[in-house]
């Protein structure tokens, strides 16, 4: 497994011409087809431009203080003509009108020297200025955000991934106890550090969830609810719209069957009568409400506000109709206001979808066509669903 050392390692040789045309060819098609790695390279330059920037500041900066030592070394054993001719108008107005002596005039070579490499260096300095405010508005963003993730509550608006455990174990450990994991004994697995909820994309092992439930994540386990474990990766993410793909990746699994919803490509209707399933426990939870706005957090248009009471375990999960069409997934909650949570909309996860295939990135997703739900009551509805819907357990 890569760490941040071997991903900068590889970026700064893509970056600086260093890797051969084969290496480089893979690489480029590996970030076309992976927006997290991709995105890993984003952060990389901009890490690397910053401090780049930094440098040239410091740079700069020992270069005006050599230039201000030399002006008080030389200010300190002489006077330019100049200011010689300026003492000497001085002492013959003192003379004539008797008043009492100015300050001298002193304007060394130095400070010449300094006035000539200000007009050379204006734009320069200007812009090492303004890099270095970037740097510092920059760093609080990043101090913002991270209050915000660590603290959701105080921000008005949560994720509902759910920790499971305060895993104190190192790194090694841990990924040692599950791949020594027995999937066929319940009792001896590890529990996991966080968990949310997935349902079924494709009959053939694509799972969809929350971005932010598998985040951070080394490895993923799909459960079941009568306990049956997988293996699962993620395969492609998008984070503006909180969405994650994941696939299974075991020998034993088999394939979900049929898939009994359809995944609704358009907009739905305010007021209109939604309901999830998930697992903010270990047994599989039901809640329903209304969808109550068109726009998620703060406007954003690529969520809906549903007054449904969700809970940490809850992210990933599906949003149904009353026909059964699925409209959303699961993502967050503010705070401040009863029952307000968030869902992604299917549109975006089916753009996604799209833009999967037309890249020619892995298999095909074979989506479900029929939607088996419709005309049935929500008790039938739940006991067809919910054979499709899974705890996602995070491991790191």
């Amino acid at each position: 497994m890569k760490t941040e050392a071997d991903y900068y390692a590889l970026f700064d040789a893509y970056r600086s011409g260093g890797l051969a045309e084969e290496e480089r060819a893979a690489l480029e098609h590996r970030l076309a087809a992976d927006p997290q790695l991709a995105q890993r390279l984003h952060e990389f330059e901009e890490l690397t431009g910053t401090l780049t920037a930094y440098g040239r500041r410091l740079a700069l900066r020992r270069k005006l203080h050599a230039i201000h030592a030399d002006m008080d070394a030389e200010r300190a054993v002489r006077l330019t003509p100049l200011a010689k001719a300026a003492e000497e108008d001085e002492r013959h107005e003192q003379f004539s009108t008797g008043r009492a002596p100015r300050p001298a005039l002193r304007i060394s070579r130095t400070e010449e020297k300094l006035r000539a490499f200000w007009q050379g260096h204006r734009a320069t300095m200007m812009v090492a200025a303004a890099v270095a405010v970037l740097a510092v508005f920059t760093t609080l963003l990043g101090m913002e955000m991270y209050r915000a993730a660590q603290k959701p509550s105080l921000y008005g608006y949560t994720v509902l991934r759910r920790e499971v455990e305060r895993i104190k174990r190192n790194q090694r450990s841990m990924n040692r106890t599950l791949n020594q994991m027995d999937v066929s004994q319940p009792e001896k697995s590890n529990p996991g550090k966080f968990s949310g909820t997935g349902f079924a994309l494709t009959a053939d092992g694509y799972l969809v969830t929350s971005y932010h439930v598998i985040q951070g994540a080394d490895s993923l386990l799909i459960e079941s609810k009568d306990r049956q474990r997988y293996r699962a990766e993620t395969v492609f993410t998008d984070v503006a719209h909180d969405l994650a793909i994941l696939q299974i990746k075991d020998k034993d699994f088999k394939g979900f069957g049929r898939l009994p919803y359809s995944f609704k490509r358009g907009q739905s209707e305010l007021g209109e009568r939604v309901y999830t399933l998930g697992y903010p426990r270990e047994d599989l939870v039901f809640n329903d409400g209304s969808l109550s706005a068109r726009s998620g957090f703060e406007g954003d248009t690529g969520f809906y506000q549903i007054s449904i009471p969700v809970n940490p375990g809850n992210s990933g999960g599906p949003l149904l109709d009353d026909r059964g069409n699925l409209i959303g997934i699961i993502s967050g909650r503010q705070m401040d206001v009863q029952s307000a949570a968030f869902a992604t909309k299917s549109s975006y996860l089916m753009r996604l979808v799209d833009s999967l295939g037309t890249a020619g990135a892995g298999k095909p997703y074979n989506m479900p066509r029929t939607n088996l739900l419709a005309g049935t009551s929500r008790p039938q509805q739940i006991r067809k669903l919910q054979d499709y819907v899974f705890v996602v357990k995070v491991y790191e």
